[in-house]
């Protein structure tokens, strides 16, 4: 069945998007998704609709922004928690592991807008007692029956008791701004970025190194108050991190495979470093990418990328792109 959408309210568009409730999101403008259906008993089709032009996001004719590509399936997971295994609103959804990787026709097609699905495989299901605890999930993107990437998961959700427990005091969420607040940020254009608001690093006397720049005022990276660096943003600040490695070549990071240990806090600085590994054939580049706070290592990807094609001219591009303490980040 499909769960019930409603006409979003804030887009030029006749599209129906999902209540912003199911996806956890406060500004109905950011909700990607249209709806979804059960094929089988742990099986779904969920359908996603991509904006042509977006503030943060790439859009037009480029290819795929992994980062619009993970927000498209990090909304996946409470939808399917809320709508097809009834989890309570009130429960907290904490990555461990997500990966993706795209196929080689997402990074030559020239227009992105428009429907696409996701197929979704449960591929396990833990329960505690008579609830929902964890789920792995793998993903496949398709648009126009043509596959654009391919994707793992596994998250945990936890109950507001255990959540609590778990963060020890830290779920206050208000005040929304760090201390000490976020330093200056590298410059835009290294990255491909347009404004210094969108640059999540802040240089050090390291060329492979930056302290993580976390600004809660960011109206897409924190859509909704959150007490944690959200996932999202700590695979965007590593993305960052390997291009800043190349800044005179622009990259697609077609691959990354993410484990997210420990939360990062606001209160304290968070460092990332970034190292090239051997490249794989033909023209992957590969880095590794690591966060740690308090001398504890708490995320860590390795990032697949290539060089981005030059867009036609005359074509709206938004800055470049490819583009949650167990073992959990909020994704």
């Amino acid at each position: 069945m499909h769960c019930n959408a409603v006409p979003a309210t804030t887009r030029p568009s006749p599209v129906a998007f999902v209540p912003k409730k199911f996806v956890h999101k406060t500004n109905s403008a950011e909700v990607l998704l249209t709806g979804w259906q059960r094929t089988d008993t742990n099986a779904f089709t969920v359908f996603a609709h991509w904006p042509t032009t977006h503030s943060f996001y790439t859009t037009g004719p480029s290819p795929v922004d992994p980062l619009l590509l993970t927000e498209t399936i990090r909304q996946m997971f409470p939808l399917l928690c809320h709508g097809a295994y009834n989890v309570p609103f009130d429960h907290h959804l904490l990555w461990e592991h997500y990966r993706y990787e795209l196929t080689p026709h997402a990074t030559q097609i020239t227009d992105r807008a428009g429907p696409l699905n996701l197929h979704v495989e449960c591929q396990e299901k833990v329960h505690r007692g008579t609830r929902l605890a964890a789920l792995t999930l793998a993903v496949t993107v398709v648009r126009h029956e043509v596959p654009l990437a391919t994707a793992h998961t596994r998250f945990t959700i936890q109950p507001p008791a255990i959540y609590h427990r778990l963060r020890a005091g830290r779920t206050n969420t208000a005040p929304l701004t760090p201390t000490p607040p976020p330093p200056c940020p590298i410059p835009p254009h290294d990255l491909g970025r347009r404004t210094h608001a969108d640059i999540l690093l802040s240089p050090s006397d390291n060329p492979h190194r930056w302290a993580l720049r976390i600004d809660t005022t960011h109206p897409i990276l924190f859509d909704h108050p959150l007490d944690h660096a959200p996932g999202i943003l700590l695979l965007e600040a590593a993305r960052q991190a390997a291009q800043a490695l190349t800044p005179t070549q622009p990259m697609t990071a077609t691959a990354m495979h993410n484990t997210f240990s420990r939360y990062i806090e606001y209160d304290t600085p968070c460092w990332i470093e970034a190292h090239p590994l051997p490249p794989t054939p033909p023209h992957h580049h590969r880095t590794a990418v690591t966060l740690t706070q308090d001398n504890i290592q708490r995320y860590t990807t390795t990032i697949t990328h290539t060089p981005t094609p030059t867009p036609p001219p005359h074509t709206h591009q938004n800055p470049l792109h490819p583009l949650h303490p167990a073992a959990t980040t909020t994704p």
